[in-house]
């Protein structure tokens, strides 16, 4: 057994772990052994002695993040048990289809029991995402043991992390493949082609929790004028060419977001008329553009990334949705997003309400969406649950 550190939890500040949350935050901690680093491993003590758990200790309001709650070994043997439940899942969902869908969300953090640890998956490579210190200094042994679990479907596993670990934490780290390496960035998500940046491009390079919400827009959009808005890779913008649109329009302020939708049109449409592109700024265009659609998609960044933001975000959120209800001809259906964790699906349909009221449209809710089933939701861990969404017929 190994000798993990150890943290001591205040009298009554147990009962989270006892419900299985997966976060010790730092006001419940009452001291802790010497020595400790950010991202060691360690046990998890009661006040009375009982050990809770073993997680990653970290710097900041969350102390540690929990990997068990158990005594266990954080070996090799551990990481290829986690990754493979995880792996199963997958295959029991039926999204890894050969060559039908190779695009997909392999670990979702806690809902997969590996807080601050994402992989996506894109065709035979895997890019893995650390939240957290313990993440990063994990990252041979999880890359590891996917090879070894998931060999099949995985030759390359590549690390982004930049963007995504504490500053503070001064690790020196750098994207690069871990193993493996390959210049193919193509992958296919429900016989759609789309290339991925995951060398540049935001988050692992692609919106893996759009795939479900795409398809629906795909459903909607035959004989319809589509406008879609923060279109990033134009995954909206390439399921409602094949949707049948009469016209696509795709709005981004990212000049090299524009060329990356362009080229995936391209790949998949090779030569049609039906999709135009503007690099632009998304208010800017939508108070500018006397252009009517039948159906808008509206899917901007998280407004707000942390409860100081939440008033200005929703304010945001209604001057959005108030902006592209005004841009939809009657008949419409507008598809709206917010995929800010600290906004709840209340905060986010009273926004778009207000919205209505203030574009004077009447409308009706057709379906609520959220993330979809590769990006599960722990049960203990409400707070995992962050991409919400209203499709809206307007009259």
């Amino acid at each position: 057994m190994s000798n993990y550190k150890r943290i001591f939890l205040r009298k009554g500040k147990e009962e989270s772990l006892r419900r299985y949350h997966p976060w010790v935050f730092s006001g419940a901690v009452a001291n802790v052994e010497k020595d400790i680093a950010e991202g060691d491993v360690v046990r998890v003590i009661s006040s009375a002695g009982e050990c809770l758990g073993t997680g990653h200790y970290q710097v900041g309001s969350i102390a540690v993040r929990m990997l068990s709650f158990a005594e266990t070994e954080i070996d090799d043997a551990f990481w290829r048990a986690r990754i493979s439940q995880a792996l199963s899942v997958r295959r029991a969902l039926g999204i890894i289809r050969g060559g039908e869908n190779t695009i997909f969300r392999l670990v979702h953090g806690e809902g997969d029991g590996l807080p601050g640890l994402v992989i996506d998956c894109y065709n035979r490579t895997a890019v893995v995402q650390a939240h957290s210190v313990g993440m990063h200094r994990s990252r041979q042994a999880v890359a590891a043991a996917l090879v070894d679990v998931a060999g099949d479907i995985i030759s390359n596993v590549y690390y982004k992390s930049f963007t995504t670990l504490p500053f503070k934490a001064g690790l020196g780290q750098e994207d690069m493949f871990l193993v493996g390496s390959t210049d193919d960035n193509t992958a296919v998500e429900n016989g759609l082609r789309f290339r991925v940046d995951w060398l540049h491009g935001q988050k692992t390079g692609f919106f893996v929790d759009q795939r479900d919400n795409r398809a629906l827009v795909e459903r909607y959009s035959e004989g319809r004028r589509v406008l879609n808005m923060f279109c990033y890779t134009g995954g909206f913008s390439v399921y409602a060419m094949r949707g049948g649109a009469e016209r696509v329009c795709s709005v981004d302020s990212s000049e090299k977001a524009i060329d990356l939708t362009n080229a995936n049109i391209e790949m998949n449409f090779p030569g049609d008329t039906r999709h135009t592109a503007y690099a632009e700024d998304a208010f800017k265009f939508l108070a500018n553009n006397k252009e009517r659609y039948n159906l808008v998609v509206l899917d901007p960044p998280a407004f707000a990334k942390h409860r100081m933001a939440l008033a200005n975000a929703l304010k945001g959120y209604i001057r959005l949705n108030a902006r592209g209800l005004e841009a939809i001809d009657g008949g419409g259906v507008m598809f709206t997003f917010s995929c800010s964790q600290v906004v709840t699906k209340d905060q986010f349909r009273n926004a778009v309400f207000t919205a209505a009221t203030l574009a004077r449209r009447n409308v009706r809710i057709l379906h609520q969406l959220h993330q979809p089933a590769d990006h599960p939701i722990n049960i203990y861990h409400p707070e995992g649950e962050y991409l919400k969404g209203l499709v809206l017929y307007v009259e």
